[in-house]
């Protein structure tokens, strides 16, 4: 069974964020205001390489 944390950005006020869980060699994200709700699924490598474009300000969310 996955082991489900939230983002460190949590919005803890309203409630918004996401939360991941390790799959195997996959991460699992989900809106952690509806866990019984539609799931994604991304290769490790791939979900590691988003997170280090985010955090160099690569990429403009």
């Amino acid at each position: 069974m996955a082991e489900w944390r939230k983002s460190s950005y949590t919005d803890n006020e309203q409630g918004a964020c996401v939360e991941v869980a390790k799959l195997e060699a996959r991460v699992g994200v989900r809106d952690s205001k509806d866990p019984a709700g539609p799931k994604l699924a991304f290769p490790a490598e791939s979900f590691a390489g988003l997170l280090r474009e985010v955090k160099a300000g690569k990429l403009d969310l």
